[in-house]
């Protein structure tokens, strides 16, 4: 199965992003692509004010993703913000293809290197799963990955793959404990996880926003095993790479630490 990783960098305006997301959407069809995955924050970066941006599942940003993913016969993964009541909004994840959409709302918020995410952003109360084909997927956001026993939910749900989005945030260590977090994270769950991440602003010639994670590149695909098969850099790009769903029962059967756990103990 050939999937890709768009790792771009957005901008504040949800209509040029869309135009990236249509055409990065075709290119990757037109090389076989059978699921795209972009960032975190797809339809506007971090930095900005995002109550005015978000938009509804039925409204116009997450109708251009479907028509798009229906035009191309692909599975489309993309981070937008959609509305919620209490004047926040949803750090939400649209899965959307042919045969159907559903959504993720980010659970685990980031209030971490004095950033407060939910000051702006209401939590998610739910894990998601949803089919490609006849292989099940998980969904994660971001700062998702710091929390292993999500990660077993959703392999326990069924997932082979996790597709995790992101918009990393810069500093002192942070490229470090990204790859060693994505590379455990596939180790735990026994699942290839599909890490797309927002490219370093840097490489397109913007400063990143003051205080806001807003991305570092190095998207990767790493295999149930935790090898990194196919990874970019910092600057925007189109990541491909064939995942055999058969190294999942591999991985599964020479370490199988989801049948080893002691729930009884902890």
């Amino acid at each position: 199965m050939r999937i890709a990783l768009s790792q771009l960098a957005a901008g504040v305006s949800p209509e040029q992003n869309l135009r990236t997301v249509v055409e990065q959407t075709e290119r990757a069809a037109r090389q076989g692509a059978e699921l795209v995955v972009f960032p975190e924050a797809t339809m506007a970066r971090f930095g900005v004010p995002l109550a005015p941006l978000a938009e509804p599942l039925d409204g116009p940003w997450a109708r251009g993703v479907h028509e798009v993913a229906a035009r191309t016969g692909v599975l489309v993964v993309a981070g937008m913000f959609t509305p919620h009541a209490d004047g926040r909004v949803r750090n939400t994840l649209l899965v959307t293809g042919p045969d159907g959409s559903t959504h993720y709302d980010k659970v685990h918020l980031f209030d971490a290197f004095d950033f407060a995410e939910s000051a702006t952003v209401a939590p998610g109360e739910r894990l998601v799963t949803a089919p490609l084909g006849e292989l099940p997927l998980g969904f994660a956001t971001c700062y998702d990955v710091r929390f292993p026993e999500l990660f077993r939910a959703l392999a326990d749900r069924g997932a082979r793959v996790v597709v995790l989005a992101a918009s990393w945030g810069a500093g002192p260590g942070k490229l470090a404990q990204w790859e060693v977090l994505v590379r455990a994270r596939a180790l735990d769950s026994g699942c290839w996880v599909l890490a797309a991440g927002q490219a370093d602003p840097a490489t397109v010639g913007e400063p990143p926003a003051t205080g806001a994670p807003t991305g570092i590149g190095h998207s990767m695909v790493v295999s149930p095993l935790g090898e990194v098969v196919a990874r970019l850099a910092g600057a925007p790009g189109l990541l491909l790479a064939d995942l055999d769903p058969a190294a999942v029962d591999e991985a599964r059967r020479t370490v199988p630490t989801l049948r080893n756990r002691r729930p009884e103990l902890y």
